[in-house]
């Protein structure tokens, strides 16, 4: 049987780019159960509550929702339960001391196989104010009228 090869997103948290401003990702492994990885390659998974916390020089990642493997007995995991990231103990100083500064967190963005094997994009992120996300959508809106005039333009030349 060949190994898989690429990338396959299983699921993938927009709010975060709209609640955090993004300051820099990293990739790390899960360590999953058997009955995780399989729900994980029909699709199920939601990470729209979770975060990671640093906790005695480990990464764990908190609040992802995997669901139960449907075809599971009483070997089944736990959907909400705290998952070890794996990452080099230099990159996990170094979200240590970022963190350490204060109004940071880590944040998951999208969970995907990744040649066969589960990972996470985790971002370390700062929380947006009201007015940041307004700032956002209103730059948003005007790139998007620009476009728009710019191809009425072009459609009106030929």
């Amino acid at each position: 049987m060949p190994r898989e090869t690429g990338r396959k997103v299983i699921a993938s948290n927009r709010k975060a780019r709209h609640d955090y401003t993004v300051l820099d990702t990293w990739e790390a492994g899960i360590v999953l159960t058997g009955t995780e990885v399989k729900s994980l390659r029909a699709g199920r998974a939601s990470l729209v509550d979770g975060f990671g916390l640093v906790d005695d020089g480990e990464v764990y990642l908190h609040g992802v929702h995997i669901p139960e493997y449907v075809a599971g007995t009483w070997t089944n995991h736990a959907p909400r339960r705290v998952r070890k990231l794996l990452l080099h103990r230099a990159e996990i100083e170094k979200l240590i001391g970022k963190i350490k500064e204060g109004g940071l967190t880590l944040v998951p963005l999208s969970l995907y196989f990744s040649d066969g094997r589960a990972k996470v994009e985790l971002a370390l992120a700062r929380g947006k104010k009201a007015w940041d996300k307004r700032q956002d959508m209103a730059k948003r809106d005007a790139n998007r009228e620009i476009a728009r005039a710019y191809g009425r333009n072009l459609k009106g030349r030929r």
